[in-house]
């Protein structure tokens, strides 16, 4: 399964790893313990299909990635850069 860095361009897969959904850029905006925050740390879905994953290029450039993607067919849809996604 390549995927494309926006830095690096195409690779392979195993340059990279996967680091779960991209629900952490989604983190409450509040420190203090709260409802959101239980919900945030322990209710995490796992899809079948279209899904939001983290990804880092660990095998080159170091960038952290939103790799969104079919979980059951492994198409890759989009590859933005986490910083990028999370604005």
């Amino acid at each position: 399964m390549p995927i494309t860095c926006p830095f690096c361009g195409p690779r392979d897969q195993r340059e990279f790893t996967i680091k779960g959904s991209a629900i952490a850029l989604e983190r409450p905006d509040s420190e203090e313990w709260s409802e959101a925050w239980n919900d945030y740390l322990h209710l995490r879905e796992n899809p079948a299909g279209r899904t939001r994953e983290l990804w880092q290029h660990t095998g080159g450039c170091s960038a952290w990635l939103v790799v969104e993607r079919d979980t059951t067919t492994h198409e890759i849809y989009s590859v933005t850069l986490a910083s990028e996604a999370a604005a």
